[in-house]
This record gives C-alpha cells, structure tokens and sequence, in this order.
C-alpha cells in the first residue's frame, strides 16, 4: 500500500481554520491520508498567549474562528518551511497579496511531487494581464495544481450548514483523492476538469456574481477573462457551478454597511471596516475589483461590465452602494 500522504494547511485564518476542521477530520478517518495535518499559523499573541500554543492546547483559533472546535490532530506550526516540507498535499488559503513571499519562502524546500490545491480567491493583475493565483503557485513552486472554489462562508462551513463547492482538477485521480480529503455529508464537493473557469468565476464572485453569470450564459469567459484558451462550448452546467452562485460575500456586508455610514453623515474606510466586523481579516473583494477593473480599463471594456465597475467605485472613489440598483436597471445584457 502507498505511504499514507501528509497534508499541510498554509493559511489559518477564518476560511483556512473552517477548511482545517474539514481536512482534520477527514485524516483521521481516512487511512490514505497521515493522521498529523500540519497548519501554518502565522504567530500572533492573543490574551498573552502564542495562538499556536492556543490552537495546539485548546484546540480553537480564538481570533479567526472562535467557537468553534479544531479536531486534536491539526497542528499549529509558526514556522512556515517546517510546516510543509514533508507535505505530499499542500492546501493553500491566505489573501491572495501574500503568495508570492509565501512560495518564496518554501520554493525548493517542499517535495517536488506535491500536490497542490488553491482555496483562494482572487487574480494576479501583472504587466501581461491577468493571472490566476494557481498557475502563479504552478510556476514559483513547479508543483501541479488544482483548486477548490465555492461560494461558501467560513462561518457557515463550519457550523456544518449544507454548502456545495467544486474542485477543479485536471487529473483524475488527483481530483478524486482531493474530493476524499474534502467532502463530509455537509459539504459537497463537485469535480469537473476545467480548473481555469471554476477559478476565475470562484474568484470573480466576490466583486459582481451576477456579471460572472452572465459571461457564463453568454459565453464569454473565454474572451474576456480567460488567460488560456479554453473549450467553453456545451460547459455552461460547469460554468454555473457552486463555484460562482452567491451574493453572501463578506464584501457585500461591508459596502452596505459603507452605504449606511454614508447615510447618517460618518465615513469609514475599508481598513476600519474590516477591523470592526471582520477582526482585522483582509476582504479579497475590493483588492479583486481593482485588479479587474484594471483589465477591463485596459481592454476598453468597462461600459460592457458595469457591476464590476461599480464595485471598483464603491470602494475606491466614494460612489454610493445604491449604484447597483441603477447598474442593474440598465445593464447593456438587458439592453
């Protein structure tokens, strides 16, 4: 029989100790997988304790995911090359701005065989254009990659609501082993093959769901976003995919709460926001929204995709949230 594979967590925020609650349990039932699930931690002090020893003794991220219970055989490690050098699966969830110092620290201290699963949403926005954060992973570490996009909420993953996502994974094999480590009655995982499109509408999802929709429908991933080329043809079904089919993306709480604090004569940036009501956690939305509206400046295509237009103002110049309401109304798809 083949070594059992050792699975490292890069990332312990809330999605991160939601996906570790998941993957910890799965381990220690499942004999293909070693019992230990390593996860990175990046050290902080919390109520003068180091939270790995919290994580480690307690076994509770007090400050990403309090109350909830991690099972005993996720480890907290602070240092990161420790932590996933010995990893066969390597599952990467932190803010898309932190991966390339993260696969800078590892590069060349990690298998070269390891499998590689991206949770993150987001897009690389570089010279060439976009850029999906798995195939950045891809080249800094050479390691093959696949990726899990869903239109979950941390919270709610790990209070065990009934969640749908899918994996996107060009191997087989590979994407049934992923689905083992993944999957409980609560969280269903759906495997299709075009990893490229469950990315880029998982990562599209949190600055406007319902243009990425509407690519979808009318074929234009491909040419607006897609950065291969791509079959889109028949694959609507898996274009409208869990990957891509809510509106509950924390961005969404934070620019209405945006809009009211605008209503009643106070402003609040981002940065104070995400710290009253997200605990300091970086959104991915409005980083997102800035790099695709980027794009589709540089493209001439902002008049095409007016939601993700607006997302990008609500955020960055001070428009009002009631802007969707308009976009809405007179969207050139309805036009």
């Amino acid at each position: 029989m083949a070594a059992p594979k050792k699975v490292c967590i890069v990332g312990s925020g809330n999605w991160g100790s939601a996906i570790a609650k998941i993957v910890g349990a799965n381990a220690a039932q499942n004999s293909k997988f070693d019992n230990t699930v390593k996860m990175w931690v990046f050290e902080e002090i919390v109520n003068g304790r180091k939270l790995t020893e919290i994580i480690n003794s307690d076994h509770e991220n007090v400050k990403y995911l309090p109350g909830h219970k991690l099972p005993a055989n996720v480890l907290a490690v602070p240092d990161l090359v420790e932590a996933s050098s010995e990893a066969d699966i390597l599952v990467f969830v932190i803010p898309h701005q932190f991966v390339g110092k993260v696969c800078d620290t590892i590069k060349g201290k990690i298998k070269s065989d390891a499998l590689g699963i991206s949770l993150i949403k987001g897009v690389d926005e570089g010279p060439d254009g976009l850029k999906l954060i798995s195939d950045v992973i891809q080249e800094k570490l050479g390691i093959t990659m696949s990726v899990l996009m869903g239109a979950n909420i941390a919270n709610e993953v790990a209070d065990e609501k009934f969640c749908e996502t899918t994996i996107g994974c060009k191997n087989k094999n590979h994407g049934t082993l992923l689905k083992e480590l993944m999957q409980t009655s609560n969280f269903r995982v759906t495997v299709v093959e075009e990893y490229d499109v469950v990315e880029i509408c998982g990562a599209l999802k949190v600055s406007s769901q319902y243009e990425i929709c509407l690519l979808a429908l009318k074929h234009k991933a491909q040419t607006y976003f897609a950065p291969k080329k791509t079959e889109v043809g028949d694959h609507k079904s898996k274009l409208l995919q869990p990957c891509a089919m809510n509106l509950g993306s924390p961005i969404f709480k934070v620019t209405c709460e945006m809009g009211a604090l605008k209503k009643i004569g106070t402003r609040s940036s981002i940065e104070e926001l995400e710290k009253e009501m997200l605990n300091g956690q970086k959104l991915q939305g409005p980083a997102t929204a800035a790099e695709v509206y980027l794009i589709l400046k540089h493209k001439n295509l902002i008049d095409k995709f007016p939601l993700f237009n607006a997302v990008y103002q609500i955020c960055y110049e001070g428009h009002p949230v009631t802007e969707f309401i308009s976009c809405l109304q007179n969207h050139p798809e309805h036009m």
